[in-house]
């Protein structure tokens, strides 16, 4: 839809679209042919006018021949950018890579096969202008066509982290998603190796929502996760979710050494009234329960230091400084 001149909700938004590629070969080009109508300026469903400026498509050193394509898409499309990493690095790391390498108000990342329509963007902007969201992911509306036994993985992968690790937002994460521009560039700056872009953005984001949208079929793409690479990118997800892993080695050392010591002491009143008959068992289980008690705790100590490295080395910033949110995009309300 085009805008008209006295649109009254001022100034256009600009939105970089960042695609990581593996295995592009056969999807990606339909992908750009979808994306290249929104290049023209439109209005989102709540009337707010965008428009794609560009769309930077990032080789991750796949197994197929995605390079022409790139090269094709780039030499016809004067909005197309390529980014070439030296070797596989991974798909966030090439999210990452895009991200710093865009220009945009706004950041949307989506993958390349094709289940991600990019006619959703405009609800997505709404989502985030409406609860002045930094990140605004998409909630599928039905389940993804990776079947049973993988689907209930990931759910239960999500939950997991949920509970235990990455705290409330972790059930939300999608690879489709909108991101403020100076606070994606921001995190793709700070973020050290192996970070996992959504804790990241988890650590700076005021605030995060979802717009529900539906998932495509993938066709007959073949996934590029095998059963290995999908728990290494689980386990990678774990360890950089933060130090609740580590918190939790210390509070688990502090209960049994804490139940260690109350066991010790009605062993030793046991002995003391003659309820134990073999000589030496009672010292032998006292020395055996407080010092194991001792060990634990100490691990929990231990694990409290390292924690704090792990924040350092995985690059968390102690603050992110950003501009006044009304004088960027978040604050083009409707004007009287």
């Amino acid at each position: 839809m085009t805008v008209s001149s006295d649109n009254a909700w001022g100034r256009t938004h600009l939105i970089s679209v960042v695609i990581p590629v593996y295995g592009g070969e056969k999807t990606l080009a339909g992908v750009i042919g979808e994306i290249e109508p929104l290049t023209a300026e439109s209005t989102t469903p709540d009337g707010h006018p965008f428009r794609v400026t560009e769309v930077v498509l990032v080789f991750d050193n796949g197994r197929d021949d995605s390079p022409r394509v790139i090269r094709e898409l780039t030499a016809l499309h004067p909005f197309v950018r390529s980014v070439w990493l030296s070797k596989n690095f991974g798909q966030h790391a090439a999210t990452l890579a895009g991200m710093a390498s865009s220009g945009g108000e706004w950041i949307v990342t989506l993958d390349e096969d094709g289940q991600h329509d990019p006619a959703g963007i405009g609800s997505l902007l709404d989502t985030a202008m409406r609860e002045q969201a930094d990140v605004v992911y998409m909630s599928p509306l039905n389940k993804p066509s990776h079947g049973f036994l993988r689907n209930s993985a990931s759910k239960g992968a999500k939950w997991v982290l949920t509970k235990l690790f990455a705290g409330s937002n972790a059930s939300e994460y999608q690879s489709f998603r909108l991101i403020l521009g100076n606070v994606g560039r921001s995190v793709a700056a700070y973020s050290g190796a192996g970070v996992y872009l959504d804790v990241a953005l988890g650590w700076v984001a005021a605030r995060v929502a979802t717009t529900p949208l539906m998932l495509r079929d993938e066709g007959d793409r073949q996934s590029g996760y095998s059963p290995r690479r999908l728990f290494s990118h689980f386990w990678r997800m774990v360890l950089s979710s933060g130090t609740r892993g580590l918190r939790l080695v210390s509070v688990v050392g502090a209960v049994f050494g804490a139940i260690g010591v109350l066991v010790a002491i009605f062993i030793l009143i046991t002995r003391l009234t003659g309820h134990v008959d073999t000589a030496g068992w009672a010292s032998m289980i006292v020395v055996l329960l407080l010092s194991s008690g001792a060990i634990l705790v100490s691990l929990g100590i231990i694990a409290e230091y390292i924690g704090v490295n792990v924040n350092m080395a995985m690059g968390r910033p102690p603050y992110l400084i950003t501009s006044d949110p009304t004088s960027g995009p978040l604050g083009r309300q409707r004007t009287p």
